[in-house]
């Protein structure tokens, strides 16, 4: 069910609200381009800077205007295992067709916590969930043994795996069985992920370039591998620009070249340097996208 290019979709701003008019747009762009599922309200959406009620609004609207074309996994992870539960329910409630659930950062559970905190989201909602695995930004690794425990469950059914450790994935494949679904967190790895078993990546690239992430996606899928490294060669530049400074600032700034957003954002995040700007611009110039 999920699989492809996934954008994990910037939250659009206007006058320091949701700008709901763009983000519509952006769904019927990112479902025209050929995305293959959305992420509202992750990270990339600014899910920290939302307050709950705009947290809820922002995964209700993406449902919506989705409309059953693609499925909506719908941000829901939090360090506090009562704030995740809450997302998770206020997920199932708005239609989402799954909850991403990034470990709980900060606080540095023990692996035991962490199996506790997603069992705790697996009980609270009828709705599959995605764990996220990203220790760079979480301070905590999911060991393959813990997330082989998790995957007994019946409503954990895959990983969007930002390790960068490729070696994950057949180890997932042993651990978690060959049916648990494994997506990239991490776009410049993409095609490698891919050809060691994973099935798609929630995307932060996706956000500017879905035509061609999709087009990768499917090239792997194919066992295409030449044209997905043709596609990924135009790409990695912008995977590389993108996270010269934060990647959701960086997606908002492309994405103000192509007309598609503002490229407002919420403090405590602030504007792109010049020099990472014209390195974005050239990137997409080298992609063909302007």
């Amino acid at each position: 069910m999920f699989k492809g290019s996934i954008p994990a979709l910037v939250t659009p701003f206007k006058n320091d609200e949701v700008d709901y008019d763009a983000l519509g747009k952006l769904v019927e762009w990112q479902i025209a381009e050929g995305s293959s599922g959305l992420v509202p309200v992750g990270t990339t959406g600014e899910s920290p800077t939302l307050s709950h009620a705009e947290h809820y609004k922002v995964v209700e609207f993406v449902v919506k205007a989705a409309a059953g074309r693609v499925p909506v996994i719908a941000g829901a992870g939090s360090n506090s295992t009562f704030e995740t539960v809450d997302f998770m329910k206020q997920a199932h409630k708005a239609g989402a067709d799954a909850g991403l659930i990034v470990t709980p950062y900060y606080n540095k559970p023990t692996q035991e916590g962490i199996i506790a905190h997603f069992t705790a989201a697996h009980d609270s909602a009828d709705l599959p969930i995605i764990i996220y695995n990203i220790p760079g930004r979480s301070a905590i690794d999911m060991s393959t043994e813990t997330m082989a425990k998790l995957a007994q469950l019946p409503r954990i059914i895959g990983v969007k795996d930002a390790t960068g450790d490729l070696s994950r994935v057949p180890q997932a494949r042993l651990h978690c069985g060959k049916d648990f679904c494994q997506l990239s967190g991490e776009d410049a790895t993409a095609l490698g992920f891919n050809a060691h078993g994973g099935v798609g990546c929630i995307s932060v690239t996706a956000n500017v370039a879905p035509k061609l992430c999709a087009q990768m996606q499917s090239a792997t899928a194919q066992g295409d591998f030449a044209t997905a490294l043709e596609i990924t060669d135009k790409l990695m530049p912008l995977h590389t620009a993108l996270f010269l400074e934060p990647g959701l600032v960086a997606a908002k700034y492309a994405l103000s070249l192509l007309g598609r957003c503002s490229e407002e954002i919420r403090l405590p995040l602030v504007a792109l340097q010049e020099d990472t700007k014209a390195q974005i611009k050239a990137a997409l110039i080298h992609a063909e996208l302007i």
